[in-house]
Parts: C-alpha cells; structure tokens; sequence
C-alpha cells in the first residue's frame, strides 16, 4: 500500500488525530486524578484550583483562601458547578487562568517545571523548613508573579512535596498545554434505569399541592448534600439535587443560594443532576435512592390526614427553627426517616459540608460511640402538648452573624436552650430509662465515631474498646445538629457565624452526653460527668451546662462499680444482630483476636497487631509518636494485599473550650484503634509491610519510642512522600476501597501526609 494511501487510512481510523490531538477527558484528567486531585479539591483546595474535573481546571485560581476563621465579612461564596458557569464568569469573581499563555508561559507548566527541577531525595525526609501542614499560606502567584515566587520558593514546584510525575506524563500535560489546554465536555449519561427512576423521583418532588411542597422541602434540605445513587444503576454514577430554575426535561440551571434553606427567589424546580467531578472520599457522603425508598416516603410522609394551611417562608425565623417550619409535617415521618439512614446524617455533620473540619471537631472526644432515642420513646413525638411548649425553644444561632451583638445574640439563645432542658428533665423524670429507650431498627442504630483534630470518620458497628463516652440522639439533638452544623452552616461566613456554631455545638454534645446518663444508675451520673470534666471543664460545667439527672432512675439494671463499662457490654450482647462491626481486635475476649473468613497470612498477622491496641501510651510510648491517621498495607500471598487503619485516640480531661487544647491534653492516656480498612479521608502516613514481616513491624513498635527507634521503623517499612513508588501506594488505597466498597471508594486527601 502506498504510504500516503496508509497515512489516509489511518487518519480515517482517527490514529493520526489520537497521535497529534489530545483529550482532556482521556489523557489529561487521569494524571489530575492520579497525582493532583488528592490535594486539589474541596474547597481546601490551595488557592482554590480544584483539578477534579475540566470545568475546575478552566476555573483556575484565586488568592483568597475559603477557609478563614477570623473574617469579619462573610465571602463570597466561589462553590464550582453553583455559583458560576464559564471561564468569562469566573473571571469576573476573581480567578486567573492557569492554563493561559500556552507552552511553557502557561502558569501550571511552570509550576510543573519548577517541581521537576528540584526532584526529592528518594523516600528521604523532606526538609524541615517545607511547610506541609494545612495551615501553611500560599502564596497563589499570578503569572506576572512567578519568577519573584520561585525564587522565595524553590520547593514549592508541583506537585507539591511529593514525588513528582513521570516522564510520561510530563510530557503529555506539557504537550496539551502547548496545544492551548483544550477541554473537551463529557457529561456523564445516566442509564435507562436511572433516567426513569430520576423520573419518578421528580415528579415526587415537584408536585404542587401543600403537602408535597412542603414535604419536598424538607427531603432537599436533608439530602441536598448526597451523593445520590440509584438501585440498579451504573456503577460509579452519583447524583446531587439542587434546585433548577428549568422543570424536567430540559438542562439543569441550578440556583445558587448561600443556604440550601434561603429563598430561591420565584419559581423553581427539584432536579437530580449527575456529579460532575471526580470522586474524593472526603466529600463523598452518599444516599441510596430507589422504588423502596420512594415507597417509603409515600408510606412516612402521605399516608395520613395531616394537612398543611400555609406554606412557611424562608427568612431568618425559618431557618433558624426547623422545627416551627415543618410542624406540619408529622414528627414521626420526619425522624424515622433520618433513622433509616443515620449514618448519613452523622456523617454529613462529621465529614461535610466542609472539608477542614475543625470548627466542629475540636468539640467530640477522638473516639466516641452514637446511639438514638427510640420514636416510641421520644417525648417530642409522642405527646403532644410536650411538643407544643418546647418547638419555640429549640431556635438555632447562626443566622445574624453581627459581631459587636455577638454575646447579646448568644445570651438569647443559650437562655432559650436552658429553659429548653429545663423542661425536658422535668418532662422525662416521670419515664425511667429502660432497653426500649434504645432504637435498634436497623444497622444504623450503632454508630462509632472517630476523630483526629480536624476531620473525623463515622462507621456503622461498634468499633474499638469500650470509649470514655457514648452519645443518646433524640430527635430534637439530631435535627439541631444536622441544621447546625449542615444546612446553617456557612463555610465562607464570618467570625461570629463560626463562633456561634461552635458554641452550640459544644451544648448538643453535653446533652447528647447527659441523655445517655440517663440509663445509667442515678446515684453514678454526677461522677461519671465529672470525669468526663475534669479540672477547667469544671468551670463549664457550672457556667454553661444543665445539671445532671441524679433522681430519676433508671430500670437497666447496671452495677454501681463500671456501669459504662457494663452497660457496653451488655449493648454489644443485646445487638449483636444490628451490629455492623464486630471488633475481634480491640476488645478481644479469647486467644483468637482475629477475624474468622481472612486468608491464614492475615489471621496471623491481625493477632500479632492486636498486640498494639488499647494499651494507653504510658506502657506503650510509640503511640505517641504515631500520627493519628496511618494506613496499614498488608502484602501476603502473589500479589494481594489488605488494608488496615491505626487510629490513634488522643486523650484530654476535656474538650468543653474552643482554644487551650494542648493545655487539657492527657497524653500518656493515648491509645490505639486497629480497624481492617480505610478510616479516614485524610491519612497521615502509609506503612507497608509484608505478612510474614508484621511481628518484625510491632516487635519494633512496642520496642520504639519517639526519635532514632521510631525513625528506624519508617526507614524500614514507611512510605514516604518522597517514595520513588509514593502514588502506586497511595492509588491502590482507592484501588482497594473500589474492590472492597465501590460505593464509599474516592480519591484520598494528602494535605495531611506528614514529613515521618
């Protein structure tokens, strides 16, 4: 065949087209999603530049950070796919291209060429000078800017302290940049299935009768942060509801609302629109929808009388008490529907909607238990008149963010939420606490909870040793939580919005706390506050909180001597069947402490690593010089792996103030957690050791304290971020999760990984 014959036989066949021409959806977002996507997303991602999907790259980035707890002015809120459609209009709020320029003047290729100019020193520590750490400024320079910038910063290259592309894929983002970083569209399709049950659940939602109106409202409200998937439907397709100024059948234009509860301003619609972007664990709260679910809600929400005579607004008012908006709307449904799926809701108050969250969770214990108030037994559900005198006091804070009125505001609401306790202590004194106060409806009656300083996990099952305190959630705590510290919560608002939201957190958690209190022996409750309040927690105690049920008693039939302890156990026999996590490892009653069904290698390997757990950091010092998220990556057999996390629970004789952690800090009460899978969005560090190799790993361990013995134990099986193989590892932690839980898997986040 003639070679100009060939060359046109190819170029029919689109190989010279592929050679010459690079796509965006196949060549370019995998690198992103390989070894950019895990800094670069959320809205903690630096400068912005959130790499998760083309539309994030053409966004590019901004100089102003989201997070910024000491602002006096609520921002503007920059959420990508919301509050802005296009480069033009970007632009117009503040973001400067990265990608212009073409070649090399294109401001990522610099940054790119910056990084492979100064490669690491393979699996080495990276300079102590390199801040790493989330609270680090940067700089976020605009093109004219980067010579100045990698001058003052010649590590700061991309990607960012860690070891960097390969020649490949250098390559390929330099070659696409050359070719002006075209970004060609892929909407994601939904599949038949999918397109008919988004269908159905759409007419659902936009039925114009009261009681559909409202009962839609409330359902956007609660689910307008999930990642929603469909009963039979493709795997890896997710879905979000927003609301849309179009109906259905035509493209979503969605309203941009600070507040998914604030006024869409005229008419609108209820739509189901795919998730655009790549998924990141961290952001990755999901929801099933499907014909049962929607069952479900016809049989909660239609199935009675109850009739509504006027549609509530959206002004502060309404916001701030969920309770006054949706009294319309029967009790009951409401909370039995967030009951069906409460580990959702847990988690999207634990993990979201921010993704740096320390403005919730440097008010929970690192390791805590979660138990809800049965509907049968909940007061606010079934009397009436109970329901009538407290709904007005259950107003949340939050919604005027004025600073210099900030302590008159907080004085009104604490004065209501007191009167609020008041009433219910007095309500629930003539109904001991028995068994049935505990709803055990499904596996997401037992919740586990997990913390390390500024982000948190939330599994179902009993995890871990018996904690230090256990949660009881009624329905009025839980709904105040999640309009708290979800629908009310604004990542972009100012000083006085946080610092009020932190502030009535701090009371859910006391109350939540005393509930559970409330099962235990009367005559044990003050002591066991106590503990949990120990030394400035005290002053708390006396200033902020209600008193203690010490006169009710309780019909449980506890010890006086360890009644938490043994109320633990007796929850565990009682629920063995809901149970979603039996714990063989960190609270091991016989020789086997390991799970049954694993391969042999891992059976062993697990009761060696039990050796680790639950032992406080006085008798085992390494635990002090763990971080508080690794990764565990067990190799046994040809080529297969497991992969355990280590938590490490730090311990503090309070957690009842917003600053002076360190100063209530118990560090030598520091224990480990051992649980088989990932744990955390954010790992701080990866391990990875051969099954034959794990008693070497915690001989060592148990032998090691901070220094030059620990240093040795990350010499021999740590991955560091400047490990030649540093992404294999890191990838396969999504690789495996996509095995093991392809509906929970999602990309890592790294900006936690620390310099070991």
């Amino acid at each position: 065949m003639p070679l100009r014959l060939f060359l046109l036989v190819l170029l029919a066949l689109g190989v010279v087209a592929r050679a010459e021409e690079l796509s965006y959806r196949r060549d370019i977002q995998p690198i992103f999603t390989a070894k950019c996507v895990a800094c670069h997303a959320c809205y903690d991602s630096p400068c912005q530049l959130n790499l998760g999907s083309g539309e994030g790259a053409q966004r590019g980035a901004h100089k102003l950070p989201v997070y910024d707890g000491l602002r006096t002015e609520a921002q503007e809120t920059t959420r990508l796919f919301l509050d802005a459609e296009g480069e033009a209009a970007w632009r117009r709020k503040g973001f400067h291209s990265v990608l212009d320029g073409g070649g090399q003047a294109a401001l990522m290729a610099r940054m790119l060429e910056l990084g492979r100019g100064r490669p690491l020193v393979h699996n080495a520590p990276l300079p102590k000078d390199l801040e790493i750490g989330i609270e680090r400024r940067n700089s976020c320079p605009l093109p004219g800017e980067f010579e100045a910038f990698a001058r003052a910063n010649p590590l700061a290259g991309m990607p960012f302290a860690v070891t960097g592309l390969t020649d490949g894929e250098y390559a390929t983002l330099r070659k696409w940049l050359e070719q002006g970083a075209p970004i060609d569209a892929a909407p994601l399709e939904p599949s038949p299935a999918e397109v008919a049950q988004i269908a159905a659940w759409e007419r659902l939602l936009n039925a114009r009768d009261p009681r559909s109106r409202l009962v839609a409202r409330w359902l956007y409200e609660h689910l307008f942060l999930a990642h929603l998937h469909f009963e039979g439907g493709a795997p890896g397709h997710f879905f979000q509801l927003v609301r849309s100024r179009t109906p259905s059948g035509q493209p979503v234009e969605p309203i941009a609302t600070r507040r998914p509860n604030d006024d869409p301003g005229g008419d609108f619609h209820y739509r189901l629109r795919p998730v655009a972007d790549v998924i990141v664990h961290k952001t990755h709260i999901t929801y099933p929808l499907g014909p049962r679910k929607l069952a479900r809600v016809r049989e909660l929400f239609f199935s009675g009388d109850w009739q509504v005579a006027e549609l509530p607004g959206h002004g502060a008012q309404h916001r701030a008490n969920p309770f006054e908006t949706f009294a319309a709307i029967p009790a009951q449904a409401r909370y039995r529907f967030m009951l069906d799926n409460a580990e959702y809701f847990v988690r999207t108050f634990i993990r979201g909607p921010v993704c740096r969250g320390q403005i919730a969770t440097d008010v929970i214990r690192d390791h805590f238990w979660t138990l809800f108030q049965a509907p049968e037994r909940d007061l606010y559900l079934t009397d009436a008149q109970y329901r009538e005198a407290t709904t007005p006091l259950l107003v949340l804070p939050g919604q005027i963010d004025d600073i210099a009125g900030l302590w008159g505001l907080w004085s009104a609401y604490t004065d209501r939420l007191k009167r609020y306790e008041n009433l219910r202590r007095q309500a629930y004194a003539e109904h001991p606490a028995a068994w049935s106060d505990l709803w055990s409806g499904n596996d997401n009656a037992l919740l586990t909870i997990f913390r390390q300083h500024d982000s948190a996990s939330v599994r179902k099952g009993l995890v871990g040793a018996v904690p230090q305190t256990l949660w009881l959630l009624d329905f009025p705590l839980f709904e105040r939580t999640y309009y708290q510290l979800v629908v009310n919560f604004d990542v972009f608002g100012n000083v006085s919005h946080q610092l009020q939201t932190r502030l009535y957190f701090d009371l859910i958690r006391n109350g939540a706390e005393q509930n559970f209190l409330r099962l235990l022996p009367s005559g044990t409750r003050q002591a066991i506050l106590d503990s949990w309040y120990e030394n400035s927690g005290q002053l708390k105690l006396w200033l902020a909180y209600t008193e203690v049920d010490s006169e009710t008693p309780s019909v449980l039939d506890l010890p006086q001597r360890e009644p938490v302890r043994a109320f633990a156990g007796r929850l565990l026999e009682r629920h063995v069947a809901i149970n979603a996590r039996p714990d063989p490892f960190n609270r091991c009653r016989s020789a086997h402490c390991h799970r049954p069904g694993v391969a042999r290698e891992l059976q062993y390997a697990e009761q060696v690593l039990s050796r680790l757990v639950s032992r406080p950091a006085a008798g085992l010092p390494v635990v002090l010089a763990l971080p508080e998220a690794s990764l565990l990556r067990i190799e046994y057999g040809e080529g297969k792996r497991e992969v355990y996390s280590l938590l490490r629970n730090r311990a503090h004789s309070n957690v009842a103030f917003i600053f002076g952690e360190r100063l209530r800090y118990q560090p030598t009460l520091d224990t480990l957690t051992l649980y088989p899978g990932v744990l955390s969005s954010y790992p701080n560090f990866l391990f990875n050791v051969r099954a034959e190799e794990v008693p070497d790993f915690v001989a060592a361990l148990e032998q090691a304290r901070a220094g030059a013995s620990f240093v040795a134990v990350v010499e021999r099986w740590g991955v560091r971020r400047s490990h030649p193989e540093f992404w294999r590892y890191f990838n396969d932690l999504s690789a495996w999760m996509r095995e093991t839980e392809p509906l929970e898997a999602g990309v890592l986040d790294m900006n936690r990984y620390q310099n070991l």
